[in-house]
Parts: structure tokens; sequence; C-alpha cells
């Protein structure tokens, strides 16, 4: 019954492909003039048969020219000849800058003329006073932006409300509050509004993103191949979650093993990493598990960089748990979308989560200790295996230890979850209430949460109850009530595009068992630590779906939405 629901919304905003700019005036020259003529034509009528025959002869001497579209029009970029065209430019680019450009030019143009100028921007840029300035300069253009997306909608200013109460809980629960890296905070947020703005109001990002997650699903299915053999298609086609879903860890923890032994995985560390370093501020393994935390699980983006797990800080333990908390795998996207959310906006929420997570990471628990992952210090440990196979093998083996893990962490927790949660309900029933359960108590407290998201207020009860089903069962249980809730209009289609954000992302407490398991199984010496901050990250990676919400609510606008 789950899979028939569908949102109202469904088909708003929905992604799309390299090839859906055909219709578009850029791609048809002279199609408007020729559309013109023939109206103008047709629209002609004569009682007179020689004026009739006179306007036919002249259509028949100047015949409409044919309009084709442009050639680039018609390619489909994310698949096909298309793909393999952006793949090979891509390829070529890479190689001519690696091993011609970086070598012998790059490396002298940047130790001689970049580097001094960036030393003496940063130095600039460090002053308090120049701080401030640019921080008050951003802060100004970012509320104008948002002020103007509200222009014909003024109860969407709701929403701007809620980033700020965000920060602020974020500040008031900080565990270092003097040593709060507000440039990092400032980027991170600011990084989730440009990406809100890239997935959402600009088509061609919407494109890319949804490229790019339909080819990460489809490298991830290959999994299903392996345990549709052992375990037979009945599991699989049902979800059984130890089953169906969990195969992907044992297929990514063979990949990425093998990348290690190949010496790639180091080199995709070394590149993102000193982006988004230079970007955000972030080191670089909890700045690569962040962007791989786009499409992967927070079981599978770990496996990246275990072999750094090891001696990371524990801010960078909490950045790396925020970052699972806070998005979702591209491998249960399908699932989410049968329950009728669309498609567009699980992957617009995704990508804005990255930079988010790691704001709100280094807000809830501020750097103290000396990092050995930054882009200057880090070691680009080489693999110990002799071997592709005994990657492959090692790999697998890894996998097995962080599955049996994850299965037994969800049920114990899920299992007191719905414990203390009877005892509640037990506990008011002696003093005359019924219905009243922990599920319940939580919604009341979500509902002014919802309601700076951007919630209108006769809807914040319903939104506020699924929102709390989310964070104290799960996203499955949220997305498909969220999916009745629409599908019985009970809900306006904004409130129920903000949910939809607000409920993407993997904190509830199964998953809080599942990082500490998968953690501690790739770093048994750091069980300690992950334990310690995994609850304090939960809030964190819930915070950042709150405010990719509160952004989504204001950048979605009323014509996407089918008007009011």
């Amino acid at each position: 019954m789950c899979c028939s629901m569908s949102y109202s919304y469904l088909t708003l905003l929905q992604p799309q492909s390299f090839s859906s700019y055909k219709d578009s005036d850029d791609c048809w020259p002279n199609r408007g003039s020729g559309a013109t003529t023939e109206s103008t034509d047709n629209s002609t009528e004569d009682d007179d048969i020689d004026d009739y025959d006179t306007v036919e002869e002249e259509t028949t001497e100047k015949p409409l020219p044919e309009v084709k579209p442009k050639l680039l029009c018609t390619i489909n970029w994310c698949h096909g000849y298309g793909f393999l065209i952006v793949m090979f430019i891509l390829f070529y680019i890479l190689w001519l800058y690696y091993w011609a450009f970086k070598p012998f030019v790059g490396i002298k143009l940047y130790n001689n003329y970049l580097e001094p100028v960036i030393d003496k921007w940063i130095e600039f840029s460090r002053q308090w006073i120049v701080s401030g300035v640019m921080l008050a300069i951003v802060i100004a253009v970012v509320v104008a932006y948002l002020g103007f997306e509200c222009r014909n909608d003024a109860f969407k200013a709701i929403g701007l409300l809620g980033p700020v109460c965000f920060v602020i809980i974020g500040f008031a629960v900080s565990k270092h509050h003097l040593q709060v890296p507000w440039r990092i905070v400032t980027h991170g947020l600011l990084g989730q509004l440009l990406l809100g703005i890239l997935c959402l109001r600009i088509p061609f990002g919407r494109s890319v993103f949804q490229c790019l997650g339909d080819k990460v699903t489809i490298f991830l299915n290959y999994a299903q191949h392996g345990a549709r053999f052992v375990y037979g298609d009945r599991i699989c086609d049902e979800y059984v979650f130890a089953f169906a879903i969990l195969a992907v860890v044992f297929f990514f923890s063979v990949i990425t093993s093998i990348m290690y032994y190949l010496g790639w995985m180091q080199f995709i560390l070394n590149g993102f990493g000193f982006l988004l370093q230079a970007m955000v501020g972030t080191t670089v393994c909890e700045s690569v598990n962040a962007a791989g935390n786009v499409f992967l699980s927070m079981t599978e983006s770990p496996l990246v960089i275990r072999p750094y797990i090891e001696i990371l800080t524990v801010s960078e333990l909490h950045a790396i748990c925020t970052s699972g908390y806070a998005t979702v795998a591209g491998t249960v996207l399908g699932a989410y979308v049968s329950f009728g959310a669309p498609a567009s906006f699980l992957i617009a929420a995704s990508v804005m989560a990255a930079p988010g997570s790691l704001a709100f990471a280094k807000l809830f628990y501020p750097e103290t200790e000396e990092s050995l992952t930054r882009s200057d210090n880090i070691r680009l440990e080489r693999s110990t295996d002799t071997s592709i196979l005994d990657a492959a093998a090692s790999g697998a083996a890894a996998a097995l230890l962080i599955v049996l893990g994850i299965v037994s962490n969800i049920i114990a927790f899920l299992a007191i979850v719905f414990f203390l949660d009877a005892v509640t309900e037990w506990t008011f029933e002696l003093i005359g209430l019924h219905n009243i359960t922990l599920l319940y108590i939580l919604s009341q407290i979500f509902i002014p949460i919802v309601f700076v998201m951007g919630v209108p207020w006769h809807d914040c009860q319903d939104i506020g109850l699924v929102v709390a089903q989310k964070s104290f069962i799960n996203e499955f249980v949220a997305y498909r009530n969220l999916g009745i809730l629409v599908s019985d209009k009970k809900v306006e289609p904004r409130s129920a595009a903000i949910a939809t954000f607000a409920l993407c992302g993997f904190a509830n407490p199964g998953s809080l068992g599942i990082v500490i398991a998968s953690l501690s199984a790739m770093a048994p010496s750091r069980r300690s630590d992950i334990t310690r901050v995994a609850f304090r990250s939960y809030f964190a990676g819930s915070f950042v779906s709150f405010t990719s919400a509160s952004l989504a609510g204001i950048l979605i606008q009323n014509e996407h939405m089918g008007g009011k």
C-alpha cells in the first residue's frame, strides 16, 4: 500500500536530464518567428475564392524554413555518447593538468606568485576588523537575497528564523564556546545556501546532481546481484534490511580496498580534501567524508577514510558522525521515492547537507587538538595488501564485522526506544490519560521547531508528528506517513516540501547504533571517543536537515508548487 502513495507535488521541480533543454528557445533558432507566420496564414479567411488562391500561391512560393534544434541540445549528456564525451573531456583536462601543467608551470606559479598572495590575504582577512566587516557584508547580502525570494509571499520570511535559532541553540550547547571557528561555520552555512540555490533555482544544477546521483545508485545496485544469489529474490524484493540493504556495505568495502591498493583513493583524498579544506576550512578526512556522504551512507562513506580513523581528533570524529546523520544514501533514495517523495528534493537536501554538516559539527564540537590529517601533513599510506585479490578479500572480511555490528546495534537500540515509548504510555494511563506516548510528547516539542522552519501554523501539528517519527523511529516511517497526509490533502504542498527536506537524514536511534558499530569496527581503539560524540552529533545532524528545510521553504517558489 505504501508504495502506491504519491505526493501531490511529485511532479514539481522534477530534475531534468541534460537533454531536457531541447524545448527551450535557445535550442530552436527562429522557432518563434516561424510559428507567428504560420499562425497568421492559418488565421486568414477570405470569402472570395480568388483571394484564397492568391494566399495559397504566396504560401507555396515562400515555404517556411525547416526548423532544426541545435546539435548540442539534442544530446543527452548523462547517458550514451553525451556522457562519453563528458568523461573524455574531463579525463584529458585532468591529464593535461597533472602531467603537463602542474609539474612544469603550476608548481612554480603557485610557489612564486599564488602562495605569497594567499598568505597575505589570509593575514589580512584574519584581522578582527576585516573579519567583522566581511561577515557583516555576507549577512547583509544573504538576508537581502532571501528577502527578495520572499517578495511574493511574506509568510516565507518566517523561515529565516530557522537557521538563526538553530545556530543560537548550537552555540548554547557547544562543547567549547570560546573556541567556535565562526569562519568555518559561516562558510559552511553559506555553502549550504549556495548549493540550495544551485539545486532548487537553477535547472542545470539540478540536472548535474541528478545525473551524479543516478550514476552512484546504478553503481551501488550491482551489489544486489550478489545479494540475490546468496539470499534469494524474495528477501531482496521485500527490502529485508540486514540482507538487501547492508549487502552494499560488502560491495563498497571491496571497491575501496582495491582503490587503496591501486593508490586511487589516496589521489582522491588529496585532491578533494585540498579543495574542500580551502573552501570551508576543515581538514581533509572530515571534508572528504562529508562529500562522500552526499551519495553514500554513514557506513559506506567512512570506508573511504578508514586507514585514518585511528588518528582523527575527537572533533573530527564528531564531524564524521554529523555528516552521516545529516545525509541519506543513494541506495535508499528509491525507497523514499516509492513513498512519493520527489527525487529532486531528496538530492538537493543531501547535497546541501554536505557543507552544512561541517558547519554544525564545528559549532557543536570545536577543534581543540592538532589535526594529523590536514592537506599539508596527511600521510597517504599505501595499502598493505599484496595484490588486487588480497585487497578484495580483506575488504570483504572487514565489511563482515561492520555489518554484524550494525545489525546488533539496530536491534538493541530500537528495542530500547519502543520499550521507553510503552513505559511512557503506561505511566500516563495510571493517571487517566490515554494515548500519551513518548512519540506524542516529542511531536509537541517539534511544533515550534517546524514553525520556525516556515511551516504554516495549521500544518505544524501534522508536520511535527512526522518529524518526531523520523527522529524517534526512522525516516522510512516518517516518509510513509507524510505520503498519507499529502494524498489525503491534510497539509499544504509547501509544508510537505519543507517536511521532505527535514526528514532527509539518518538522524534516528537506529542510526545511532549504526554509527557506533561501524566506526568502532573500523577503529576499535577509538570506541570510547566514538560513543562520546555520537549522541551530540545526532542533534547536530538533525539541525543540518532542519536548516536545509528552512532554506528550501524560502527558495521554492509558488509557481514551482503549482501556485496558490
